[in-house]
């Protein structure tokens, strides 16, 4: 009887060891199964992240910062323009000065929104002088006359009223501002 014990005992031993067996198994694949998730995840962080420089990166490398904006000359009605002083947001690369684009938007009085727009293919550098095969460089100031008037179809400038300026350039940044008429003489500063 003693013999029989024995075997019985053996068998519990192995019983023991294959359970034991099954539960290493089973902790191995589940590490894998959860190692498998945290490098997916930070892959697709890693993937997020640069899609979100790249925009950021494409955003800010054609970008305006509009230093002042004043009220031009007013050569004839509906003709009236703006004065607009402007260089290229830091870190922006050059920019052609026919892919930079601005509109100026206003109430036309009957409640409906009016626009005058154009791109900045006439601006000058500060100094008055053409600038050099037509492109905007980092670190230089330009200057340009928008004609907001447009014979009446536009939004010349308004005592005390306000209009939205946007500048933006093709595949780049988009520049907001808003004109503030407190006065409408020439000279006088909007933003």
């Amino acid at each position: 009887m003693q013999k029989k014990n024995m075997n019985e005992e053996n068998n519990d031993w192995g019983s023991i060891g294959i359970g034991a067996m099954i539960v290493f198994i089973a902790l191995i694949l589940v590490a894998a199964v959860a190692s498998a998730v945290i490098i997916q995840t930070g892959e697709k962080l890693q993937q997020n992240a640069q899609q979100s420089g790249s925009d950021t990166q494409q955003e800010i490398s054609g970008k305006i910062s509009i230093i002042t904006v004043w009220v031009g000359d007013t050569p004839t009605a509906n003709n009236e323009e703006i004065t607009m002083v402007f260089e290229l947001a830091p870190g922006s690369e050059p920019i052609t000065n026919t892919e930079v684009h601005w509109s100026v938007i206003c109430d036309d009085g009957a409640g409906s929104p009016a626009v005058a727009d154009g791109d900045l293919s006439t601006a000058t550098n500060l100094d008055a002088s053409a600038i050099a095969g037509g492109t905007f460089n980092p670190g230089e100031t330009y200057m340009i006359d928008l004609n907001v008037g447009n014979a009446g179809n536009g939004c010349a400038p308004a005592l005390n009223e306000e209009h939205n300026m946007v500048v933006s350039a093709n595949g780049g940044g988009t520049t907001y501002e808003t004109l503030s008429y407190v006065s409408i003489d020439r000279g006088d500063t909007v933003v």
